[in-house]
């Protein structure tokens, strides 16, 4: 049956800020390209033409025409401060001059554009700042496949190369995956509707698949996969490989323990399986370590990488050990896998991350974010969860009256969590749904983010979150008691 879709209606007026902030985002200028019939009609057209699988326009009904850092302004002539940063590519924010002039350099030296997978220059230097930030027992062996432009080739390139260097044929992945919508991504992520892939617990803190939480939840995954793989009555032969994310982003925004993630190092490494990593929005100084590895000191056998290595633009990477390159000529092939533009824009953002140390600033600025969202979550009953690591947070909401006697913690609340998104957007403030029944608020700032600008999007979420609440729950209990932070504390903001 065809899906049918009215225009979406142009969001609110923006929220207007008294606190100076980037470019003055988030205050209505009516100075835009486009106003009235133009920018609705553009709105409309989209909704006519484009087919039912868009997504982000549905919940974002903005026409961007200019953006810098922090910054979208859209052809109304409103403009919002950007939290989402190209689900994590924008690790510079929008614009950056470093990545403009790379850009430029390339355009004015009449370097070829296309050049499928020869060597050129610019892919020397892009391989050479790569390994670089790699952790160092993976650069010293390790070999790169250029993928086809999107995180999700990569991945079927790393799935595609584990079986051929083993022979052997199963996946292991784990409950809340998401590595991408080709075939082969889809078999190892969450929302598989067909199970071709053995899926294996994830630890949750808050909701644990086992009821434990803590240490002891994720002990019982590891002992559950260790389990699997040893009974020869499981059903489950060594596989080619096991796929996991340091921290799952579409997922709900749940980081991996450090210490399960060295277990499952040890659990794959004495049984010969693959451990392969996906870095695509985790990487590049995102959880506060250039890759998210590093924070528990796993080195896998292969990395995924793509958004932000590409400095806005499409390139995708797997980086492997030498051992596994077995490929024979075109095994994995693209035509688009030698995005000069993005080669240079990409050596651009890593050198300027490293340089600058992005990554341990996430990371600082991270927890206090998580800081100022713990109190709000002391004051709202509806927050259920604060959780994250570096600039990659998650702030799940849930419905505490709706919770049964045998409940450990409350049902999500997928329509607050809609109701908080677009009320930041109507306070010019930009921020991306996830995890289970879409009821976490994610926010996935640039790296460039500032103290001001920090302050200025954790107001217009409270604000927005304040909203939100009020329209679902118009006369709360008296005696209801506010829930006490359940995440790392950090300082206030």
């Amino acid at each position: 049956m065809a899906v049918t879709e009215s225009a979406p209606a142009a969001p609110p007026a923006a929220h207007t800020q008294t606190r100076p902030t980037d470019q003055g985002a988030g205050q209505a200028t009516g100075q835009g390209t486009g106003q009235g019939g133009e920018y609705e009609g553009i709105l409309r057209r989209q909704s006519q033409r484009e087919s039912a699988a868009r997504t982000y326009a549905r919940s974002l009904p903005i026409v961007p025409v200019r953006a810098r850092g922090l910054t979208i302004e859209g052809a109304d002539g409103r403009r919002y401060l950007d939290c989402l940063s190209g689900a994590g590519t924008l690790a510079l924010g929008h614009n950056h001059p470093v990545v403009l002039e790379a850009i430029r350099k390339v355009l004015d030296s009449g370097a070829p554009l296309h050049v499928l997978d020869l060597a050129t220059p610019l892919k020397d230097a892009f391989t050479s700042e790569l390994f670089a930030t790699l952790p160092g027992a993976l650069a010293d062996d390790a070999r790169i496949q250029f993928c086809g432009p999107a995180g999700t080739d990569a991945v079927e390139a790393a799935l595609k190369l584990v079986r051929t260097a083993t022979g052997r044929n199963g996946l292991l992945a784990f409950t809340g995956a998401y590595h991408g919508m080709t075939a082969g991504a889809l078999d190892a992520s969450g929302g598989a509707p067909d199970v071709r892939v053995t899926r294996l617990p994830y630890p949750q803190r808050y909701r644990c698949p086992f009821g434990a939480g803590g240490e002891r939840g994720a002990e019982l995954s590891a002992r559950w996969t260790e389990n699997l793989l040893d009974d020869p009555k499981s059903g489950v032969t060594i596989p080619a490989g096991m796929i996991l994310e340091a921290v799952q982003g579409e997922g709900g925004v749940i980081p991996a323990p450090d210490d399960w993630m060295r277990r499952m190092r040890r659990i794959t490494a004495d049984r010969s399986i693959p451990l392969v990593v996906d870095e695509v929005q985790t990487g590049v100084g995102r959880t506060g370590a250039f890759w998210a590895v590093e924070h528990s000191g796993v080195v896998p056998d292969v990395m995924v990488l793509s958004k932000a290595i590409g400095g806005s633009l499409p390139l995708a990477v797997i980086v492997y050990r030498s051992e596994l390159d077995v490929w024979e000529p075109g095994a994995h092939a693209g035509t688009f896998r030698g995005n000069q533009l993005a080669m240079a824009a990409g050596t651009a953002t890593l050198a300027y991350v490293r340089e600058n140390k992005l990554a341990e600033r996430a990371g600082t600025l991270g927890a206090r974010i998580l800081g100022r969202l713990q109190g709000l979550a002391a004051a709202h009953p509806c927050v259920g969860d604060v959780r994250g690591r570096g600039l990659m947070i998650g702030v799940e909401l849930v419905d505490p009256d709706a919770a049964g006697p045998d409940d450990s913690v409350p049902p999500s609340a997928p329509a607050l969590a809609l109701a908080v998104q677009q009320e930041c957007l109507a306070r010019g403030l930009i921020v991306e749904l996830g995890g289970r029944h879409s009821a976490v608020v994610r926010l996935l700032p640039p790296l460039t983010l500032t103290d001001e600008q920090a302050t200025a999007v954790l107001d217009r979420f409270a604000d927005a979150l304040a909203a939100a609440e009020r329209a679902h729950t118009p006369h709360p209990p008296a005696s209801r008691r506010a829930t006490a932070p359940r995440n790392a504390s950090g300082p206030s903001l």
